[in-house]
């Protein structure tokens, strides 16, 4: 049995791969720690919950004692790493808690990986680590970090941090970088949940700028598998991209959505573009593809296509989430632009 740390697994991407994991495998025991801040949502875990193979605890990864206790209480012999504040429009409202999640944070779960000699670390992080591109080629795994918002810059400390571990002291670690992720729960403040929930309410489309931004677009169990793959057969020390070659620009993704949706471009407004906002994002995913056979599974079309029908056929979930809090961040972030 192996006894798994999954940190932020309420969350989007977490959430997806505990679900997928215990569904497909009974080898594999997991511990999932989560803060549960604004964007983690146990109810994306209610087909894991009841699992004898699964536990949750409401915790900080920040907090050594804690973290300490679930090494000893749980036998933790691997990590996966997902915790961390994830949106850069909030990074640029305010950026403490993201040095405090994402830096301190990880380095808590390092200095007890380390000291319980775990045998396999992986930091689950991001392709805005290495900031934006011209209108052609790729982020390469040896592309120089250069990170632009207070949030990829927390991410990309993270990961060098993460190395300096495996060069001092030997830790077993593993980083994969991916580019933007989409599927089902979803927090709304991402681009493609954001898209669809205001076109189902009848809202204009807030995009930044001209809309001609790119990024590379990967379905969220793509990448569950590719972070499975890299846990199972990653290079002890090595960094590898997550990509599934689907640029497009944001006002394609927008307009893709709104056509779905039987919907026109009269709901597009056009809104002040943020600051330091990166071009484009394109990944090179060789590496991974070559020398540990993952390669993406899901069509783009086919996939947003299931993504768009599940935000349609799952309006409670999004509904709740919505209201209070979110409705303040949102008239904060759009209102005034």
């Amino acid at each position: 049995m192996k006894n798994i740390l999954v940190t932020g697994a309420a969350g989007f991407i977490g959430s997806n791969f505990v679900n997928a994991l215990l569904k497909k495998r009974d080898d594999i025991f997991i511990v999932n720690l989560d803060k549960l801040t604004y964007a983690g949502n146990l109810e994306n875990l209610k087909t894991s919950e009841n699992h004898k193979n699964y536990r949750f605890v409401k915790g900080d990864i920040a907090n050594p004692e804690l973290v300490e206790y679930l090494f000893q209480k749980y036998n933790i012999k691997f990590v996966v790493n997902f915790a961390a504040e994830s949106h850069v429009d909030r990074s640029i409202l305010g950026s403490k808690v993201f040095y405090e999640t994402n830096v301190i944070g990880t380095n808590v779960l390092l200095e007890t990986a380390r000291r319980f000699e775990v045998e396999r670390f992986l930091q689950v992080s991001t392709d805005e680590v290495y900031g934006s591109l011209g209108a052609t080629g790729y982020f390469t795994e040896k592309t120089p970090i250069s990170p632009n918002s207070p949030y990829s810059s927390s991410k990309a400390a993270a990961d060098m941090m993460v190395q300096a571990f495996y060069h001092t002291y030997g830790m077993p670690v593993l980083t994969t970088r991916c580019s933007n992720n989409y599927g089902p729960f979803q927090f709304p403040e991402k681009l493609i949940p954001l898209m669809i929930i205001n076109t189902l309410n009848g809202k204009k489309l807030p995009v930044y700028g001209d809309g001609l931004n790119v990024r590379d677009w990967i379905y969220v169990l793509d990448h569950n598998y590719a972070i499975e793959t890299v846990l199972e057969k990653g290079k002890i020390g090595e960094v590898y991209n997550i990509g599934a070659k689907n640029e497009m620009t944001n006002i394609e993704i927008v307009r893709l959505i709104l056509n779905h949706l039987g919907k026109g471009d009269e709901m597009i407004e056009y809104v002040k573009d943020r600051p330091g906002h990166d071009r484009r994002y394109a990944i090179d995913n060789t590496k991974i593809e070559t020398e540990l056979g993952w390669k993406p599974e899901f069509s783009f079309e086919t996939a947003i296509g299931e993504t768009i029908d599940w935000y349609l056929n799952n309006k409670e979930w999004w509904q709740r989430i919505i209201s209070g809090e979110y409705e303040k961040y949102y008239s904060q972030l759009y209102g005034k632009r």
